[in-house]
Formats: structure tokens, C-alpha cells, sequence
């Protein structure tokens, strides 16, 4: 794995010692990190406490005697976002801000990286004037500006109508990767017109069924022709990052794609099955704070106090109910609590600033029980763990309670009595005392939070 670094940072990070910005000690400590984790030791140092990342900016600046610009609240020129594509914006945190004569100004946070000028160059016939940004914001900004591009997973859609079919795009008789990709935009595009969040391709003797979940109900809302299947299935692939070239063996990924100005995130999974690929879609909200979900200044005040002490908190619900939507919120709400919020995911919905946030990956042999042998180190204080399959998973979690950890996860049940019988069964008898709180996602308008008192009455726990 190529190592993470940050060039500008390796130069100058012994003026750091030099400048009293923080101990030889400390600084040493500091890169092993770095080393162990594959991160940059900027992250490091920011995260440990050892600096804060504006003493950090403004070293960089005062060093580099490279202006510093603040992303938070800044409107770059959208027109300079076709000078660098996203591919290169993520893989060298890099975005444009605006363009002057032939200088463009592009925000950096390693504006020593010359390899990234050098290839910006080469592909803009610009010259790149570069200032210093948060790492942070940049990550922030790339997700927040950029649109289609037609070699990532990013996808624009105008949802300024309300009457939409998506086969009125199957009419073009032109074969092209442009008209695949609109038809894509058009799949995705009525499926959140129609509330929908998790939509399936299926093969069928003459195509692809394109098939939304509505509750329970799965609908049929048409047919991808045959001619257009294997360039269709390849192009989605490509844009969640698959290996269009596997169909033999399952693979996750993650698409994104925008209505009007929300991201929104499906993670997508590809099953062979004898017919061929089932391409599955789920799609994840953006996280809001838990007063625009709905939850009431008590609620809110008991969800916090709970996540104070070790114990677990239990966001409970039916399938699609938002369990993970009100999960990120609460991550979100509780980000700035200087405590050390970790994830354990299939996928990751959406960044999450101040939280280590960790996916899984089956391919290369990280899965559950390695993250579990492994997440101790960490020294974690809050954890999100995705889902639990497996009775040892199970209790190994659980057991974190004792070491004083809070954790946080989803459970799947159709209403408070379906909950209380899955708590009953022998699987739940280590876990169940440990719930410290529950959320329980009844539908949009009722959301109902129990704390401890209220479980010991719930479950009839003494």
C-alpha cells in the first residue's frame, strides 16, 4: 500500500520542534503514528492534540509564505471546476477557486506536493498559483461542488420536474457512453422523486428489470432492452468504482450522485446469481441534526446524557425506517465532544468530520474479526459498529461495555413488542442489560427514545 503523506509537512515539520509549536518528544511519537496507521502526520498531530489545526495553518503559512484561505464559507467560481476532474481533486485534495488571465488559484492542503502542481499543469495549461487549506475543508468542498464526471461516481441530476419516467431516455437510439450515463441519471433521478431508497436490476430473458422497493413491495418500473445491458451494468460499475471485468464473485461499492444540491450516497452491491448480476442500490440520506429530524430538546438532552457513560445505544426501527440516517446525525451532533468516535462499516454514507470513520474490506481481508481484534488499539471511546452477525461479534461488543466504552448501533424490528421479543432470545442475554438507551424509529412523525430507567421497565430487567 503506497504510504500517505504530507509532503509539505515531512519538509518543514522539524520547525515545528524548532518554533516551540511542539516537543522533539511529541513529534517523534507522532510520526510512528503516522507510519502505523497510513496517515499523514499532520492528522496526527491534530487529532492527539498536540496543535490545533489553525496554529498548524498559520505555521504552514508563515513558513511557506503561501497565503492562507478559510474553505468554510467560501463560493469558489463553479466555472473552474472543469480544470480539474474529480479524480484528481480527491487523490491530490486539491480544488480550483477562481481563474485570473491564465493563473488559477487552487486551494491545497500540501501545496509542496510539485508532483500534483506538475500533473495540474500538464492537464490545464495553466499556470497554478497554490494557497493553503484544511485538509478538512478541501474533502469538504470537493464533495460539495462537483458534479458529473464521466470517469467517477458522481452523477448531477435537475430535479425540477415532478412528472418523470425514466424509459422516455430508452427513445434515444444512440449507443454512446453519454446516453448510458443519462439513462442512469434518469433510474436515479425518478427513484427520489418517488421516495424510494433501494432499487434492484435483475435479468430477464429480453433485458434488465428495473425493479424499486416500496416498502415491502417491490415494483417493476420497466425494462432495460438487451442491447443496452452489458454497456449498462459496465458503466454503473465503473461509476461505484467495481471491477466492471468481475461478475463471478460479489463486490461493494459506493456511488454518489447529486439532486440539485444534495449529495446523496447509494452503496450498490453486485451478486452473481444464475441469470447473471442482480445489481442492488440503498440510498443513504445525508445526515441532519437531531432537531431537524424531529427529536424533541429532551430527547435530544437524554440521547447526549446516555452517550456520556459506557453502555449501548440501540436505534431500532423497519427496514428503511432511517436507522442509519439518525445514527449519522447522532455522530454528527456529537462530533465536537473531543472524544475519540470511531466507525466499523460496510460502507461509509457520508464523511463525517472529527470521526475516524473505518469500512471493511473483504478483499483484502479486513473484516469483522480483524476489526475487532484490532480496534482496542485505537483506544476508542465511542464506537459505531454497522451491524452484528454473529453471535462471537456480538458478545465481543458487548464486552466493551465493561471497558468503559459507549457503543452504538442498529437492530432491526418492526414495532416495541417485535423488539422485545428479539431481545428475549438466549443470543441477547450478555447484551441486553447493557442498553443504556433506545431510539426506536416508529415512522417519519413519531420517534420514540427510551433512557435507562425506561429499558429496565421495557425489558423487565431488575
Amino acid at each position: 500500500m503506497e504510504a500517505v503523506t504530507n509532503k509539505t509537512l515531512e519538509k518543514l515539520k522539524y520547525d515545528l520542534v524548532r518554533d516551540g509549536l511542539v516537543s522533539y518528544e511529541d513529534l517523534e511519537k507522532a510520526n510512528e503514528l503516522a507510519l502505523s496507521q497510513n496517515v499523514n502526520i499532520g492528522y496526527i498531530l491534530i487529532k492527539s492534540n498536540l496543535i490545533t489545526e489553525d496554529a498548524l495553518l498559520k505555521f504552514l503559512e508563515n513558513k511557506l509564505h503561501i497565503p492562507y484561505v478559510d474553505l468554510k464559507d467560501y463560493a469558489l467560481d463553479i466555472k473552474c471546476l472543469s480544470y480539474i476532474s474529480l479524480n484528481d481533486a480527491q487523490k491530490y485534495k486539491i480544488i480550483p477557486l477562481f481563474k485570473i488571465e491564465n493563473v488559477l488559484t487552487v486551494a491545497m492542503a500540501d501545496p509542496l506536493d510539485l508532483f500534483a502542481i506538475d500533473k495540474i499543469v500538464e492537464k490545464t495549461g495553466c499556470d497554478i498559483e497554490p494557497v493553503v487549506s484544511a485538509e478538512s475543508l478541501v474533502i469538504k468542498k470537493i464533495e460539495e461542488y462537483y458534479k458529473s464526471d464521466s470517469s467517477v461516481g458522481q452523477i448531477n441530476i435537475d430535479n425540477s420536474q415532478v412528472k418523470f419516467d425514466w424509459r422516455e431516455e430508452l427513445h434515444n437510439d444512440v449507443l454512446s457512453d453519454e446516453h448510458i450515463q443519462i439513462l442512469i441519471r434518469a433510474i436515479l433521478k425518478q427513484a427520489i422523486l418517488n421516495n424510494i431508497h433501494e432499487l434492484f436490476f435483475e435479468h430477464v430473458p429480453n433485458g434488465l428489470s428495473v425493479n424499486f422497493r416500496d416498502g415491502i413491495n417491490i415494483v417493476n418500473t420497466g425494462q432495460i432492452p438487451s442491447i443496452l445491458v452489458v454497456p449498462f451494468i459496465s458503466k454503473l460499475k465503473t461509476l461505484s468504482s467495481l471491477d466492471a471485468n468481475v461478475c463471478e464473485l460479489p463486490q461493494l461499492g459506493k456511488l454518489v450522485f447529486k439532486v440539485d444540491s444534495i449529495v446523496l450516497t447509494a452503496s450498490i452491491s453486485a451478486f452473481p446469481t444464475i441469470n447473471g448480476e442482480r445489481i442492488s442500490l440503498k440510498i443513504y440520506k445525508p445526515p441532519k441534526t437531531l432537531k431537524k429530524i424531529g427529536f424533541s430538546d429532551t430527547q435530544i438532552a437524554t440521547v447526549k446524557n446516555e452517550l456520556e457513560k459506557p453502555g449501548i445505544t440501540l436505534v431500532c426501527g423497519a427496514s428503511f425506517a432511517g436507522k442509519t440516517h439518525i445514527i449519522y446525525s447522532i455522530l454528527s451532533d456529537i462530533s465536537n465532544s473531543n472524544k475519540n468516535i470511531m466507525t466499523i462499516e460496510s460502507i461509509s454514507k457520508y464523511n463525517l468530520e472529527k470521526v475516524n470513520q473505518c469500512e471493511l474490506n473483504e478483499n483484502i481481508g479486513f473484516n469483522i474479526d480483524k476489526a475487532m481484534r484490532f480496534i482496542e488499539f485505537q483506544s476508542p471511546d465511542i464506537i459505531y459498529f454497522e451491524g452484528i452477525t454473529t453471535k462471537n461479534a456480538l458478545d465481543y461488543f458487548s464486552s466493551l461495555v465493561f471497558k468503559n466504552k459507549v457503543l452504538l448501533t442498529e437492530f432491526l424490528a418492526d414495532n416495541m413488542a417485535d423488539l422485545n421479543k428479539k431481545l428475549s432470545y438466549n443470543d441477547f442475554e450478555m447484551f441486553k442489560p447493557l442498553i443504556s438507551c433506545i431510539i426506536f424509529v416508529h415512522n417519519q412523525e413519531r420517534i420514540e427514545v427510551l433512557d435507562s430507567n425506561d429499558i429496565k421497565k421495557f425489558t423487565g430487567i431488575n
